[in-house]
């Protein structure tokens, strides 16, 4: 088989060019059409021949090594969306079609009396590193720079066989007679200087972490990018979604003086973002292909199997056994930490969201909670991808904005502690707060994480009016008492009884257990017929006995029972499974009286 005349990695452009003039030279060419192919041709290089791997990994570490214009994979949270983009999409250039699709500028000059332009439209989403995103998630960083060292040089030596001048690698054009150089493209200045590409990426790299926006809790040395999506619905893409973003990037530092020189449709939008988001320090991605990341997607080396019962029984009871250790060898609150681990929102009923299992642990002193909050703190964030820590501290309060708000000055939304990606896990400790007076920011943040813990929801603020969003955290409170502010699905107090070092973990019970907790709580559940009258029946005998017993702690229960079947990989409810949640509720009753 012939190989193709250019390389999908290295330069991307050229296929997206390539692709489009042979469609331009077919007959019923429409001009007007946004696919010719080209999608197709990517995702089969990359999915069906199993070429993914091949991309360098966009991060805070790589950006240096990653040369400008190649095709890269970026994971992020969408921050913000920053509306659409009209730009030239296709153009005649005398009698030949030429396309700037995923370009920042138009890399052929326009004749301004020619009416065959056509104008399309991109959308444009600020994406941030996932707030809170632990570092077993991604692949180690001397690992990925060191691919992208030895990506660089084939890259090169491949432009050399190409042309005997030393060009900027990525600014070819490919043409019927084969690659050619574009006239703009920059040279390697004689007295030895680098190009302004390299001296981009030097700038970019070390000024790019002093972006404002950037969340509270998020480390500044990640990077961010500005991504342009191309002819995908709206329903694709929502805020705080986590993606995959493959695609061409651009560091093009003259970007502003090039659009000068080009024919670039101007609707006052891209000098707001040119002016707040400056791509000598907010990157732009192209992006050919997205998709929608869950928790299974950032498992590095876990076993990717079937969660069939007898292998996840055996996972259970050793991942309760090290909960158990970590929490001071209280069994009790092992088994309610391992169904609030595995809880999540799998549907919404009115302002009810069913399947969150909120987690009060009480009975903890400030220097209990030292030890054993730390404890449990470093054990999820070996565990879980995205963890957060809040001390709510009376100063925490008046002073920290939980909620992100809208900036209307520079058109961007600013983030806020509560901007999370699905499937965040928040661990609060209250054992900090002392008796003091809240003033209005603190009043109105101990709501906001109140409307959290008990709806599910985060209320974004755009000055003129508020929007409520849809979110799915778990909470874990640590308190003396029960707490007042953050009234927890479930109270449980806490009553460790020995403070011994915690065990020594191997790395592969690490990939195990984060592969059960990621896999075994997405399973599908349901209670069959006869399961749902002794359930019933219960439920009844329970609110005869005890008045004070309502909608609230049967919806409990039942969340409980489905936790409790999923965690040993069953996915309808069974008498046994339904005894134990009675018997765990008992003993729990017990320690509160």
């Amino acid at each position: 088989m012939v190989g193709l005349p250019y390389d999908l990695v290295a330069n991307p452009l050229g296929a997206v060019r390539s692709t489009f003039e042979k469609a331009a030279a077919s007959s019923g060419f429409d001009p007007n059409g946004k696919d010719w192919g080209v999608l197709d041709l990517f995702r089969h290089f990359l999915f069906d021949q199993g070429r993914l791997s091949q991309v360098p990994i966009l991060n805070g570490e790589t950006i240096r090594w990653i040369q400008p214009k190649t095709l890269v994979r970026f994971r992020a949270m969408v921050q913000d969306m920053l509306g659409n983009e009209f730009y030239v999409g296709a153009y005649q250039d005398g009698s030949v079609w030429r396309t700037n699709k995923f370009t920042d500028v138009s890399q052929f000059r326009l004749d301004d009396s020619s009416p065959h332009t056509q104008v399309w439209e991109r959308r444009l989403l600020y994406c941030v590193p996932v707030p809170g995103q632990n570092s077993w998630t991604e692949p180690s960083s001397e690992s990925v720079v060191n691919h992208c060292k030895d990506f660089i040089p084939q890259q090169r030596e491949k432009r050399r066989r190409m042309d005997d001048e030393a060009i900027d690698d990525m600014n070819m054009l490919v043409s019927d007679n084969g690659f050619q150089v574009s006239p703009s493209v920059k040279k390697v200045k004689e007295d030895g200087r680098p190009s302004t590409s390299s001296q981009t990426r030097d700038s970019l790299s070390e000024g790019y972490c002093s972006n404002t926006s950037i969340a509270p809790g998020i480390d500044k040395d990640f990077l961010s990018c500005l991504v342009k999506i191309y002819d995908s619905p709206e329903s694709d893409l929502k805020l705080n979604d986590v993606f995959e973003f493959i695609g061409v990037l651009t560091l093009d530092s003259e970007l502003n003086e090039d659009k000068d020189d080009h024919d670039e449709p101007d609707n006052g939008f891209c000098d707001d973002v040119m002016e707040h988001l400056p791509p000598i320090k907010v990157p732009r991605l192209h992006c050919l292909i997205h998709r929608k990341l869950a928790a299974p997607d950032f498992l590095c080396g876990s076993p990717m199997m079937e969660p069939k019962p007898h292998f996840v029984r055996e996972m259970r009871e050793v991942l309760l056994r090290h909960l158990t250790v970590v929490l001071g060898n209280d069994g009790i609150a092992a088994h309610f930490m391992l169904l609030h681990l595995l809880s999540r929102v799998h549907a919404r009923v009115d302002t009810v969201a069913v399947g969150k299992l909120s987690l009060n642990l009480t009975c903890f002193s400030k220097e209990s909670a030292a030890l054993f909050g730390s404890r449990l703190s470093l054990a999820l964030k070996t565990l879980l991808p995205f963890t957060h820590c809040i001390p709510l501290t009376l100063e925490y309060l008046n002073s920290v904005s939980l909620a992100p708000k809208k900036d209307y000055e520079t058109n961007r939304l600013v983030t806020g502690v509560l901007q999370l990606a699905e499937g965040s896990h928040i661990i609060i400790d209250e054992t900090q707060l002392e008796a003091g007076t809240l003033n209005s920011v603190g009043m109105e943040n101990a709501r906001l994480l109140r409307n959290l813990l008990e709806l599910q929801r985060v209320e974004y603020d755009f000055k003129y009016y508020k929007m409520e969003m849809a979110a799915d955290v778990q909470l874990l409170i640590f308190s003396e008492a029960k707490s007042n502010i953050l009234p927890a699905d479930i109270v449980m107090p806490f009553q460790p009884s020995s403070v011994g070092s915690s065990e020594v973990v191997t790395a592969e019970a690490l990939e195990a257990w984060r592969w059960y907790l990621a896999t075994v709580k997405s399973l599908p559940h349901s209670i069959e017929s006869e399961m749902q009258k002794v359930v019933e029946n219960d439920l009844v005998a329970a609110r005869q006995t005890d008045r004070s017993i309502g909608s609230h702690d049967f919806n409990r229960w039942l969340t409980m029972g489905r936790l409790m079947s999923l965690s040993f990989g069953e996915t309808c409810l069974s008498l046994e499974h339904w005894q134990m949640v009675k018997e765990l509720e008992r003993l729990r009753r017990e320690r509160l009286k």
